[in-house]
């Protein structure tokens, strides 16, 4: 009854005890998990409530947070005066080190930074669907097979 599967697997092995250790295999497999930005939000409607614990609260706050961490900087820096932007600056000059670090290991070039508003938008847009989908229809549908969100929050791990 875990939706998030592949994730609470981790949780159980680490619970055990055991370290678990992340890799990056790129030359080793490779597959099409969706077409498009709007095929990723569509596969990720299932999940993100999942994410979230079945809680619109959480979910809630979590859009705020992640509007607030990832979005206010790029607006902060055009909306701020003076040295009120100087924050702004740092928090965005943070972020693309974070692309600029990435790019070293992975397919995800620097400049994908300027994009960071637009993925973070659907985010929280993906976010919102989850949500809205789950509690319009009291559960989700995984796998051909309807599922009430009461019985997923009993079986969780």
């Amino acid at each position: 009854m875990e939706v998030l599967d592949d994730m609470k697997l981790g949780k159980v092995v680490k619970n055990a005890g055991y370290a678990q250790r992340n890799v990056f295999g790129e030359d080793l497999i490779s597959l099409r998990w969706a077409q498009g930005a709007f095929g990723i939000v569509n596969n990720l409607t299932k999940n993100f409530f999942a994410v979230m614990s079945f809680q619109w609260p959480r979910t809630v706050g979590a859009i705020v947070a992640l509007g607030f961490i990832n979005l206010g900087p790029f607006l902060g820096v055009w909306l701020a005066h003076g040295w009120a932007r100087l924050p702004y600056g740092i928090a965005l000059a943070s972020l693309f080190g974070i692309f600029w670090g990435m790019s070293a290991r992975s397919a995800v070039p620097p400049y994908y930074f300027f994009l960071h508003p637009v993925s973070t938008t659907l985010f929280m847009y993906t976010l919102v669907r989850s949500m809205f989908h789950a509690l319009w229809n009291n559960g989700i549908v995984w796998r051909g097979t309807k599922y009430a969100l009461e019985e997923l929050r009993n079986g969780m791990v």
